[in-house]
């Protein structure tokens, strides 16, 4: 006998990937992305649903894969080059 089991999204306040309103819902992004930190939402002509933003590589693959350019990709503080003036 197979279990059903239920997720929901993750309660984050670093959500790695953030949708505009220009998102038609295709989850074309929810396809590509390697870590499956996208699921589609069963709900037509809505964008997909973060799930588990822990999990995201930050490799970009959703945002170029996006026909509309609906997807923002947000870099954790940490991960943000800052580049300096090297004094010689």
């Amino acid at each position: 006998m197979m279990k059903e089991f239920k997720v929901s999204p993750a309660a984050s306040s670093a959500v790695p990937v953030t949708f505009s309103d220009a998102c038609t819902g295709c989850n074309i992004c929810a396809q590509v992305c390697q870590c499956d930190v996208l699921l589609p939402d069963t709900r037509k002509g809505k964008h997909p649903i973060v799930m588990w933003p822990g999990e995201c590589w930050y490799c970009g693959a959703c945002v170029m894969s996006c026909p509309v350019q609906a997807i923002r990709l947000e870099h954790p503080l940490m991960n943000r080059a800052r580049f300096i003036k090297a004094f010689r």
